[in-house]
């Protein structure tokens, strides 16, 4: 398996930050997400994100609003990710009032592509995620 871990800090409160990450159901249509859809709430709940004509299906295998820790795995195989059996934990951590620690990380196996080039896309949407939270949530 390979495992891709991003770890930033963001100058936010943690509850404001994950009110963004732990919302399972938080996707905005825009950029390469033309539809998305959600069946379902809480653990076992599945989204569906669809990219062009490609869809990706995830299920919320465990959720922690106390914790502020989510895990959730892709189901399909026909996913355009170049993964499979991916599974990936996000987690917020307090650093203070106005300060957070986002653990954001993965595992997987490459396919139909060089490991590299999978990781390089699956980091890049923990990236986009987290960059995301920060520019909603910092000042």
């Amino acid at each position: 398996m390979t495992t891709v871990e991003v770890i930033e800090t963001i100058d936010s409160n943690a509850q404001a930050v994950w009110d963004i990450l732990g919302d399972f159901g938080g996707i905005k249509v825009g950029g390469p997400i033309t539809e998305f859809s959600l069946d379902g709430e809480g653990v076992g709940a599945v989204r569906t994100i669809t990219m062009g004509s490609a869809n990706i299906v995830e299920r919320l295998e465990e959720f922690d609003a106390e914790a502020r820790a989510l895990k959730y795995a892709i189901l399909n195989d026909d996913s355009p990710l170049p993964v499979s059996q991916y599974s990936a934990t996000i987690e917020v951590i307090s650093d203070g009032e106005n300060a957070c620690t986002v653990k954001w990380i993965g595992s997987f196996e490459p396919k139909g592509a060089p490991e590299w080039l999978a990781t390089k896309a699956v980091r890049s949407i923990y990236t986009g995620g987290i960059a995301r939270a920060r520019k909603e949530t910092e000042g």
